[in-house]
Order: C-alpha cells, then sequence, then structure tokens
C-alpha cells in the first residue's frame, strides 16, 4: 500500500461506524467513509469536539452540520497551500491521500532532468496540477466544472504558481483528448483522476468500468515518444490494483518502463493502522 503519512496540516483521528473523525489544521470534521465497516467506542474526545458534521441521508446524499466552522480557510502540504470549504457530497475540496502521488509525480518530473509536458485530466481542484508545476512541469488542467477550474486557480494563487505554465480548460476529457489528438500535440506525463460515474455534454453516459480502458487507450495516443509517467486513480472499488495494473500492462506494452499498483491509504492516529481510500495504477519510464 502507498500511503499518504507526510502530511501536518491532516490527520485521520479516529475511525468508526461508518465515519471517519478528522483534523484539518485546527478544524476537526466528520465525514462518511463507506470503508469503515467496524465500530469502535470513539473514545477519542475530538468526537465531542466537532466543527462540521456530514450526515448522510437514508434516501441519498445528506447534510452538513456545523459548529464554529469559517466558510474557507487553508491547509498546507510541503510548499503548497489549498482553500477549503465544505460542500455537498460531504468534500471539502480537497483529497489528502493523493499527497502520496503528487509526491511521485514530482520525483518522477525532477528527476527526469528536462522540459515536461503533464497532462491533467478530471483535475478537480488541482492537487497534482501544482504538485506537477511546483517541480518545474508545463501543466494542461482539464476539468468539465468551470467552479472547480476557478477553485484549482485559487489554490495555485495561494500556492504562489500563478505564474507558473500551467493552462486552464474548462472542458469535457474526453472530447478534449479527442481534439488533442487531431491537433497532433503530445504529453510525457499524463495523470487522470476519473469519476466512478458521469455524464458528458450531450448527455453521454460515463461508467468507469467500461469507459475507462476505451480512454486509456486514447490517452496513449498522446504520450510523446519518451513519456515518463501515467498515473491512474481510482475510488471505484471494482477497479482493484490488479485490474489497473493489467489495463496499463496491456495498453503500454509498447514502452520501455514499469507497472504497478497499488491501494492507497491514510493513517489512523488512534489506532496506528491505515484506511484504505481507493487505488493507483502507475506506469514509469526505467
Amino acid at each position: 500500500m502507498w500511503i499518504a503519512d507526510q502530511w501536518k496540516d491532516y490527520e485521520i483521528l479516529d475511525t468508526s461506524g461508518g465515519e471517519k473523525l478528522e483534523r484539518w489544521d485546527k478544524y476537526l470534521l466528520v465525514r462518511p467513509d463507506p470503508q469503515v465497516i467496524w465500530k469502535t467506542d470513539k473514545k477519542h474526545p475530538g468526537w465531542k469536539k466537532k466543527n462540521g458534521h456530514y450526515h448522510r441521508s437514508s434516501k441519498g446524499g445528506g447534510e452538513w452540520e456545523f459548529f464554529n466552522l469559517p466558510e474557507q480557510w487553508s491547509v498546507h502540504y510541503r510548499e503548497l497551500t489549498f482553500q477549503l470549504k465544505p460542500f455537498s457530497f460531504k468534500h471539502t475540496g480537497l483529497f489528502p491521500e493523493q499527497a502520496v502521488n503528487w509526491d511521485w509525480c514530482a520525483q518522477k518530473i525532477k528527476n527526469a532532468g528536462r522540459p515536461v509536458k503533464v497532462l491533467n485530466l478530471f483535475a478537480y481542484t488541482g492537487g497534482a496540477t501544482l504538485a506537477a508545476a511546483a517541480a518545474g512541469a508545463h501543466v494542461t488542467h482539464v476539468d468539465a466544472s468551470k467552479g472547480m477550474v476557478n477553485w484549482a486557480k485559487e489554490n495555485a494563487a495561494s500556492s504562489g504558481l500563478s505564474d507558473k505554465p500551467i493552462r486552464w480548460l474548462v472542458d469535457d476529457c474526453v472530447k478534449f483528448v479527442e481534439r488533442e489528438i487531431r491537433r497532433g500535440n503530445h504529453y510525457d506525463a499524463i495523470i487522470m483522476d476519473p469519476p466512478s460515474y458521469g455524464r458528458g455534454p450531450k448527455g453521454e453516459i460515463w461508467k468507469i468500468e467500461e469507459s475507462i480502458f476505451p480512454f486509456v487507450q486514447l490517452c496513449e495516443k498522446l504520450l510523446s515518444d519518451d513519456p515518463i509517467f501515467f498515473l491512474i486513480n481510482s475510488y471505484t472499488t471494482g477497479l482493484a490494483p490488479a485490474v489497473l495494473t493489467y489495463m496499463l500492462s496491456t495498453v503500454l506494452k509498447g514502452y520501455e518502463g514499469q507497472v504497478e499498483a497499488q491501494e492507497i491509504g491514510i493513517p489512523v492516529t488512534s489506532t496506528g493502522l491505515v484506511l484504505p481510500c481507493g487505488a493507483s495504477g502507475r506506469w514509469w519510464k526505467d
């Protein structure tokens, strides 16, 4: 398992009964997590001192209950700064477990010793974009949500990266990749964090189990003659690490390099155990 254990402004304090107690800087949040199928005594005092609690509804969705929580605040990871604000569907605008992938991507970019063009698809609020840009890459950031792209720009400004060569695009990722292929553009590295389910601009259905393999095949056509890595992240339980390994090995069999996939996770302070948070698959040049 790849573990995001370098955080100072974030930690999972405890887990129980389908929920996790988290510290985001000085604020404590309780949020649902489907992986937490166990129950404990909730002895950690933070459960009773929470600043926000997302209550899951039996009808689907849910709502926040706040206790002295600002509308927005920031957390830091290494040299990066992220703006947080709780919004619908329990999210805060950041997936902290992805830090283990940010570090890996940044190291590959620095080790390349040359200019690197990175394509970040389904790029959300820009964690991977900022890590790649801070490492010296030229980054193309693509997400279908204008609000998320604006949020990512805000994070870039907070991190002192506004002047870095980042191309911000509000676009459907599949349509964008198809156009880039026609334009003859290429990238040295590709990062993607596709949703389990979604709809395209004309109502096209994205279902990851059916859509991800042909999409990875499309993206392979965008790789440069000397690519350095290809990273896929998935929160879909059906896409086990072995599935990601098989898919990357199949699509990228013409390239010399290595493929590995693992669960990713975050340590839980109260137990010393690791909470699983999805899986990532990586191809990289030897």
